[in-house]
């Protein structure tokens, strides 16, 4: 097992930033406002030889008792049950903060082991900068700057020192499992559903539409297979996105369904199906992921209301017929369990291998019950087909005349395979390829004396011949 770091302290210490570094990535937002990261954020350590995983946690306020400040530091206290060592991370610039107090007595309760990061230190003697924070009487500090990288490879190699680890092949562990992106508007569920997939609180669910900031990559195992869940920021339209903040979670959000193999699309059931809710749909068919839609708090409804939300689903969603929808309630837990099954034969689909022959064998056949229409004075001829890449699939058609090809004969061939390789939950893409003539503008070469002659010749006889 690999050990886990947990980052822990007040708002706008600079925590994302030293995840950013260990992690050797921009997963977590970092902006000069405090309290932006709300949830745990897990990702692996690419800093130092050993491999570790770093969770960073939102500005813990353990003397807040209510409302979302309060969800954060219960979630931050989880992290820090799950953790091998948490890096209490203060600001060297403020110096000893009265809340850097009261979160070092709690930290202290929880027996876990701990290290004292002073960060923002650049420039500044190390010396000067730790000595105010040894009255915290957690040992000695480490002072770094995370965001220019000082002393962040120390850290990191005082941090793990304690711990034995081996590699097991854990760079390949981690790209092994289906990533599933939950996305959707804002207080549609998402959190919730997968609080409930999980059987804890593992995201912030709260009746405050965009809780949720940052995409939490959250490894998950499901009937004895391992998958990566995506909890993912609501998804506004562009009008309603106000600050700066949120439009980085807008950009996260896409940059996670092109991450993921399968994506998830909560619809709320009890409010209308906007056209926001098909816009995030057209992203995901864009960009060619496996999508499953789970139409939420389905509870309560009677048959009515059902039958019209099922009517304007089949209207406003006619272009996503290769997904399966899930009519579920995210808080009580009925119709989950029909999503696995669903969220399988989508990823299965999504990374099909396609067999040339039997690719080439569909093609002809279908080709056979439909020939493509005429383009111009002949009519295109598809020669064989193979799979040119996966999730989505890609099948690429060569033969002659294809730039002829209409748009509904693609999607006629695009059906086709799906029925032939049963391919459900995944969109499906065709591309024609027209083969290469070499002598399209090829001259030819002249003739020499000896050939000139002897086609003079011929041609003096067919005169003579014919008249």
């Amino acid at each position: 097992m690999k050990p886990t770091l947990v980052l822990v302290g007040r708002p706008n210490v600079g925590k994302s930033t030293l995840f950013n570094r260990l992690t050797r990535s921009r997963d977590a937002i970092v902006a000069d406002i405090p309290g932006l990261t709300r949830d745990r954020h897990y990702g692996h350590g690419k800093l130092g030889d050993k491999p570790y995983i770093v969770v960073d946690t939102g500005g813990f306020e353990p003397v807040v008792k209510s409302g979302v400040l309060h969800a954060m530091a219960r979630q931050t206290l989880q992290a820090v049950d799950e953790s091998d060592m948490v890096l209490f991370v203060v600001d060297g610039r403020q110096g000893v903060m009265p809340h850097d107090k009261i979160i070092a007595d709690q930290l202290r309760q929880t027996g876990r082991k701990i290290m004292l990061v002073v960060n923002k230190t650049e420039g500044m003697r190390t010396a000067f900068a730790t000595s105010e924070f040894f009255e915290l009487g957690l040992g000695e500090p480490c002072a770094i700057s995370a965001i220019h990288g000082d002393h962040v490879g120390e850290l990191v190699e005082l941090a793990l020192s304690g711990f034995h680890t081996q590699l097991e092949e854990a760079e390949a562990e981690a790209g092994k499992y289906p990533k599933i992106a939950v996305v959707g508007r804002p207080n549609v569920g998402k959190s919730t559903l997968i609080n409930t997939l999980l059987g804890e609180e593992r995201v912030i669910a709260f009746d405050q539409p965009g809780t949720t900031r940052d995409s939490i990559y959250i490894d998950f195992e499901y009937n004895r297979r391992r998958y990566t869940l995506i909890d993912t920021a609501g998804l506004r339209r562009r009008g309603k996105v106000f600050e700066t903040i949120e439009k980085f979670s807008v950009i996260k959000t896409l940059q996670a369904i092109e991450d993921a193999n399968v994506v998830v699309l909560v619809l709320d059931a009890r409010s209308e199906i906007s056209d926001q809710d098909t816009h995030i749909a057209g992203f995901i068919l864009e960009t060619g992921r496996a999508l499953v839609i789970a139409i939420n708090k389905w509870d309560g409804m009677d048959n009515y209301q059902r039958e019209i939300v099922k009517r304007e689903i089949a209207r406003r969603f006619g272009f996503l017929d290769f997904a399966k929808y899930h009519f579920i309630s995210a808080l009580h837990g009925s119709g989950i369990k029909g999503l696995f099954p669903s969220i399988d034969a989508a990823y299965a689909a999504a990374m099909a291998h396609l067999p040339t022959p039997k690719l080439t064998r569909a093609l002809l056949a279908a080709v056979a019950k439909q020939a493509p229409p005429r383009g111009g004075m002949s009519r295109p001829k598809l020669r064989y087909a193979h799979q040119g890449g996966s999730n989505p699939p890609l099948i690429i058609i060569h033969g002659s005349m294809l730039n002829h090809v209409p748009e509904t004969y693609r999607r006629y061939l695009e059906n086709t395979f799906r029925d032939t390789f049963q391919l459900e939950g995944t969109p499906l893409r065709v591309e024609f390829r027209t083969g290469h003539n070499p002598y399209a503008n090829k001259k030819p070469a002249p003739l020499t004396e000896e050939e000139a002659k002897r086609a003079h010749s011929r041609r003096r006889r067919n005169r003579k011949k014919y008249g």
